[in-house]
């Protein structure tokens, strides 16, 4: 099975901001134009504008406070530790997060998500999803949450404008997983806690790379294993979209 191991880069933000970025080859992750894997304790952002693209926010579920939102459109929430915010800039929106209870460590995925050609020009609106919605499914030492797209019968009850799909994966010490890639999609694999076997390779967030599976025109199912101790890894796959 082809795959690609793609670099992670470090990120540090004036001590309340650290994390890992995933930014490579526009073509391999395609229709994801960047992962950002970060724990924030104080406001570190301020007020900024995204256009063409989506911003989607997920909190992971350990994350030790919410992230308020507020945005150009009249967008004012709080998402929450499990929770999904997909902002859709379209002909463009300017947004600002920041964690609800400053000291407290906000754990997220930022995630920037293409737009095909023809919605980079609509207008913008927000998709929220409370952390209680997101599908759930417990396997024999897994537990699969679906905040985008469907695993197995599961499926999100979001429909953005992208066709995207993520897993956010737990494993316990020993536990393996078989996951399915649609034909014509990529998948990347970015491990968020300890150590996670991705087709009998490992990957931990402190060795800054993870495995990419670039689109092919057949199935393929990729097997994950937690070799010691428990893992956290999520999942992104997608079809890729025009660049122009």
């Amino acid at each position: 099975m082809s795959v690609v191991i793609a670099p992670l880069s470090r990120a540090n933000l004036g001590g309340h901001f650290h994390g890992f970025g995933l930014r490579t080859e526009a073509e391999l992750i395609s229709p994801f134009i960047g992962v950002d894997h970060y724990w924030m304790d104080a406001p570190t952002f301020g007020p900024h504008q995204h256009a063409g693209i989506s911003a989607v926010s997920y909190l992971l579920p350990d994350s030790e406070t919410g992230m308020a939102n507020r945005d150009s459109i009249g967008t004012q929430n709080v998402i929450q530790p499990g929770g999904l915010h997909w902002t859709t800039a379209g002909r463009g929106v300017v947004h600002e997060e920041v964690p609800v209870e400053t000291g407290k460590k906000v754990h997220g995925l930022q995630i920037f998500v293409a737009l095909a050609p023809s919605n980079r020009d609509i207008a913008p609106f927000p998709l929220i999803l409370e952390a209680q919605d997101v599908p759930v499914m417990q396997e024999p030492g897994a537990k699969v949450r679906v905040p985008l797209g469907s695993y197995r019968e599961m499926r999100s009850p979001l429909s953005p404008p992208t066709e995207v799909t993520m897993l956010d994966i737990s494993l316990e010490e020993g536990a393996e997983l078989s996951v399915s890639i649609a034909a014509g999609h990529c998948m990347f694999a970015m491990p968020i806690d300890g150590t996670v076997e991705v087709e009998a390779q490992r990957f931990n967030r402190e060795d800054l790379k993870l495995p990419v599976f670039p689109a092919q025109n057949t199935p393929r199912e990729v097997k994950l294993r937690a070799p010691q101790g428990s893992a956290n890894v999520v999942l992104f796959s997608g079809p890729p979209l025009p660049f122009f």
